[in-house]
């Protein structure tokens, strides 16, 4: 399965400055272990300690926020899009 991620600027370091990449996943948490097999070290700068989406992270399932879907265990498909987006803030 198949489902294509959209990566920030700020963490494209850990995937060879790449702004879209394909992992697996049948939901996000298992979508963070596949991104962190095939990009060392980035889970620990989407996750906290215990493995939730630390707290200026935003996600989205084809455009939907997992915060108002199931969380970390939001189901994934074939050909689904997640985007990870960092919080701004400022005024």
């Amino acid at each position: 399965m198949a489902v294509t991620v959209l990566i920030p600027t700020a963490l494209q370091k850990f995937t060879d400055n790449k702004a879209v990449i394909e992992c697996s996943g049948n939901n996000i948490s298992e979508l963070f272990d596949s991104l962190e097999k095939n990009c060392p070290g980035i889970k620990s700068r989407l996750c906290d300690d215990d493995g939730k989406p630390r707290r200026f992270l935003n996600l989205y399932v084809n455009s939907e926020d997992i915060r108002f879907l199931e969380g970390t265990e939001t189901s994934l498909k074939d050909g689904d899009e997640v985007s990870i987006v960092p919080a701004v803030a400022g005024g």
